[in-house]
């Protein structure tokens, strides 16, 4: 597997590298093939904020057979925040792998975790910053099932997915709802 280890604001040394890097190649044990990893990459960040009392950031991105799992964690010494970033990479790696068992085993039904798509609510407050758009991203999205979204949504710790349903042909939304549960957004026929 490939280890790139990597510093914003902040000189990456030998011993620095060396203990993330061996962080993440122990995660890397828990898949048997070891081709399944191909390469992992990990940010050391020095963030320059006097108020900020967890400056020193550790964030890790994994690709694995195609699917990515990111882990970004935050504290007051690095070494921590490359402990605390392996602990959260684990229990990602460890929800991954038994998800995937389990379809390969079929214990999941078809679309059981993703329930139809509720009616949206804006309510508009008259004091209201206006919000402008500060980045736009561009990303190849690959085919898949609504469930498949939602684990990818889970690995990457984010609220909401967009992909390409493999049942459909169109763009899709997955998204993590309040009670725990997560939404599916399509577009009308």
């Amino acid at each position: 597997m490939d280890v790139a280890v990597k510093g914003r604001n902040i000189s990456v040394t030998e011993a620095l590298e060396r203990y993330a890097t061996e962080k993440v190649e122990r995660i890397a044990r828990f898949f048997d093939d070891e081709r399944s990893v191909s390469r992992a990459e990990v940010e050391l960040i020095h963030e320059r904020n006097s108020s900020n009392p967890e400056p020193e950031v550790a964030d890790a991105t994994f690709f694995i057979n195609g699917t990515v799992l990111k882990a970004r964690v935050a504290s007051a010494d690095m070494y921590a925040s490359i402990d605390l970033m392996a602990d959260k990479l684990e229990r990602q790696v460890r929800r991954y792998r038994g998800r995937q068992l389990d379809r390969w085993h079929g214990q999941r039904e078809r679309h059981a975790s993703v329930q139809a798509p509720q009616p949206v609510v804006v309510e508009e407050e008259a004091d209201e910053i206006e919000a402008r758009i500060v980045r736009t991203k561009q990303f190849q999205m690959k085919p898949m099932s609504p469930e498949e979204a939602a684990l990818q949504m889970d690995l990457l710790d984010h609220a909401f997915f967009v992909f390409t349903n493999a049942d459909t042909a169109e763009i899709n939304v997955v998204y993590r709802r309040r009670d725990g549960n997560y939404g599916l957004i399509e577009p009308a026929r």
